[in-house]
């Protein structure tokens, strides 16, 4: 019993410190205060550097000697492997489950992407979580678990970057509408359709990203 209360306390601590790097409440210029975090907690030291041992393992932390753990700061290289790897599996994913998803998981896409359209006009903080949910939501049900895990990876990866994608203003209607169109051929079942259009989103936020990464690299270095 022992165990299964420390294996339950592991992971809800990396869902609760995986949120605050990904909704961009943790700075990727300052340190993790783990002393001051356990406290907030309310937990001891132990646990919680298990878990961001394991955010680091997942690719959001990075390590550094005498200083500890730093949110990963986002980066063109990272952006290209990761929308790369996405653009892999992610449009045939959502073909096969355009064809086999069940009227409950329907209704799921249905509800998550009506959630982030309007949330995403509102500009709520949560519009990047909300983003994979709809996007997990369309390659969920193509019935092949390994891709399923590697997708979801991916996208919690991808979820930082999907918020840096949508400051510039108008980006975010642009998006609404991309995620309706995916959205109608997917439910559809046309499952070519829903992959080429799937395919064409990810190109278009990984040549956005792009140009706002290399924007901001040029602003960090010294005049």
């Amino acid at each position: 019993m022992d165990s299964l209360i420390v294996r339950n306390l592991g992971d809800q601590l990396v869902d609760l410190v995986r949120n605050r790097i990904l909704s961009g409440a943790a700075s990727p210029d300052l340190p993790i205060r783990q002393d001051a975090l356990a406290a907030e907690l309310g937990v001891s030291k132990i646990p919680l550097r298990e878990a961001l041992a394991k955010l680091e393992e997942d690719g959001l932390l990075v390590s550094r000697a005498n200083r500890g753990f730093f949110v990963r700061p986002l980066s063109r290289p990272e952006a290209e492997e990761v929308y790369a790897l996405r653009l892999a599996l992610e449009p045939e994913a959502v073909a096969l489950a355009s064809e086999q998803a069940s009227d409950e998981q329907r209704s799921e896409a249905v509800q998550a992407q009506a959630l982030l359209d309007r949330l995403t006009n509102e500009h709520d903080e949560s519009v990047g979580a909300l983003n994979r949910a709809f996007h997990m939501s369309l390659f969920v049900p193509c019935g092949r678990p390994i891709t399923v895990n590697i997708l979801t990876r991916l996208n919690i990866l991808a979820e930082r970057y999907a918020r840096k994608h949508l400051e510039p203003l108008g980006r975010d209607e642009r998006a609404n509408h991309e995620h309706r169109e995916m959205l109608e051929a997917w439910l559809s079942g046309e499952a070519d359709t829903a992959a080429a259009l799937t395919k064409e989103h990810i190109e278009q936020t990984l040549d956005d990203l792009r140009r706002q990464l290399q924007d901001s690299r040029k602003n960090e270095e010294p005049a």
